[in-house]
Formats: structure tokens, C-alpha cells, sequence
């Protein structure tokens, strides 16, 4: 809606099949009225939030949008963990100390290492080469930097950006399959728009909307616990039982989103969950149906 924006932090693990996404925060801002915010302060607030929970035990990993010397000025002084998709026009210093753009720094070095990965948005299997080049920020010379290139076959290299240690070619690929996983996060925000309508809330009032949303996230966040291992066979019964397919793209799906959500909500309307009053007073029964 007008004037209406969200952030959210995913967990992640580095294993797509046994660490599903977990959702660690969801928050709301505006940028009307008299609750209006800035974009950076939301930002800010989330990353301190991030920090103070779990400190250098998580990697934080962001896209393209956050590539800027603010940011990677806070990711510094908090001494954090961070991977940051640069941009192949912002420059960077290399190891002769020349101030040049990070696709001129690479241009011309062959990669260290290539291998075959597989693009989980695609589906296939591609060609793709690592190289790691030690660099600097112009306005941040004291904290060493690395910046990792990752090539493919038929697509535009990415441009990685990390404080961590690269002594080898395993330690480069680290990063960019860490990278990697932050498809997760545009997952999120598919399955909070399609499955969840986050973007259109039809309330106007900021308190209930923000409340709205908040019990959206409350129901997203239980949908992604049932994608644990541990609830594969409750999930392969609730599939099969209220949610059939046949498709190819149906049965080889990973983490089947949109049909649990689905199952769930005709499980429910079959069969409504029922708490029986606690108080001894004759209450009437309580019936909810989740949608």
C-alpha cells in the first residue's frame, strides 16, 4: 500500500535440504503521516537488533541494495561477519593501490577453481569458476577486504564482497554458496505476497493494520517450521490428503510453500479445532478457522 514498508530477517542454514528458512524478525515502517521513518533508520535498527541476538555467530548476507560505504562503514564497526554483493561500477582499491572499478580489478584474472553448481532457480546444472582478489574501500583503507568473483556459464558474474579469511579456492566457494542462499529471502517475499497478501491490507488505520500484519507473520513463521525434516512424514500425509498433485513441478519441490498453506486451510475447514472452555461457567465452545 501507499506509504507502507516492511524488512524482514531470514535464518538460514547452509544446507537447502535440512536447514529450512526461519524467520527471525518482520517489521513494518512508514514514510507518511506522523509515524514516518527513514529506509536507513529501519535498517540500522534491524541490524543492531541482529547483532545484539547473535553477535559474529551468523553470517549476514545482503544484495545489491545495500552496496554502499555507509553500510559496509556499519558492518565494519561492528566487527560482523558479512558478505555484500557489490557492483560491478563501484570502485574499490586493489593491491597496487589503484582506485578502480571491481569488474576493471577482475578483469582479465582466470578463476582459481571451476566446478560444476547447481542454480536452484533454474533448476540445472552450470559451469562456474571462483577467484578471490585481496582489496580495500576507498574511505574504509584499514579493514582488508576480499572481493570474490564467481562466473557462470550464460550469466553475469557476481561481485561479492567479505571480510572473512580466503586462503584457498574452498574458502571462496564458501562465500559465494553462502551468497547463495539469500534466494531465500526473495522467496519470502513471493510467498508473503502471493500466499499471505502482506502487500494489501485492507485496513487504514496504522494499529490494526500493523496487528494484521503481525498475526500474517505469526502464521507464515508456523508455516516454515513444518518444512523441518522432522515433520516429513505429517507433511507428506497433509499434502496427499488435502492438497493432491500430479505435476512434475508439484512433486520435486523442496519446500512446497503454497500447497502447505493450502492443505492446512482446507484441514481446518473440514475440521475446525475446538478448545473447550477451562472456566466451568458454560461458555459456549470456541470454533477458529484459519483461512
Amino acid at each position: 500500500m501507499p506509504g507502507l514498508h516492511w524488512l524482514a530477517v531470514v535464518l538460514v542454514g547452509c544446507d537447502q535440504s535440512a536447514d529450512p528458512p526461519a524467520l527471525a524478525c518482520m517489521r513494518w515502517w512508514t514514510s507518511r503521516g506522523a509515524r514516518a521513518s527513514f529506509k536507513r533508520d529501519e535498517q540500522a535498527k534491524l541490524l543492531l537488533q541482529g547483532v545484539l541476538l547473535w553477535g559474529r555467530e551468523v553470517m549476514h548476507v545482503f544484495d545489491q541494495g545495500f552496496a554502499s560505504s555507509f553500510w559496509l562503514g556499519l558492518l565494519v564497526a561492528f566487527s560482523l561477519r558479512f558478505v555484500l554483493r557489490w557492483k560491478k561500477d563501484y570502485q574499490l582499491v586493489d593491491e597496487q593501490g589503484q582506485r578502480r572499478a571491481a569488474w576493471k580489478i577482475a578483469r582479465g584474472k582466470r578463476g582459481w577453481q571451476q566446478r560444476l553448481v547447481w542454480d536452484c532457480r533454474r533448476h540445472q546444472w552450470v559451469m562456474a569458476s571462483i577467484l578471490a582478489l585481496p582489496v580495500t574501500h576507498p574511505d574504509h583503507r584499514e579493514q582488508p577486504l576480499w572481493l570474490v568473483v564467481a562466473r557462470r556459464k550464460g550469466g553475469l558474474p557476481w561481485y561479492l564482497l567479505t571480510a572473512e579469511p580466503i586462503a584457498n579456492a574452498d574458502d571462496a566457494w564458501r562465500i559465494m554458496f553462502a551468497y547463495a542462499r539469500r534466494w531465500q529471502i526473495e522467496l519470502t517475499w513471493k510467498e508473503n505476497k502471493s500466499e499471505l497478501a502482506f502487500q494489501s491490507p485492507r485496513v487504514w488505520e496504522w494499529e490494526p493494520r500493523e496487528k494484521l500484519l503481525l498475526l500474517a507473520a505469526l502464521a507464515y513463521a508456523f508455516l516454515l517450521t513444518l518444512l523441518a525434516p522432522f515433520y516429513t512424514l505429517l507433511r507428506r500425509w497433509l499434502l496427499r490428503r488435502y492438497c493432491h498433485r500430479t505435476g512434475r513441478h508439484c512433486r520435486q519441490a523442496h519446500a512446497p510453500f503454497a500447497r502447505m498453506r493450502m492443505a492446512l486451510s482446507r484441514l481446518w475447514q473440514s475440521v475446525p479445532p475446538h478448545w473447550e472452555s477451562l472456566s466451568g461457567r458454560g461458555q459456549p465452545t470456541v470454533s477458529v478457522t484459519m483461512l
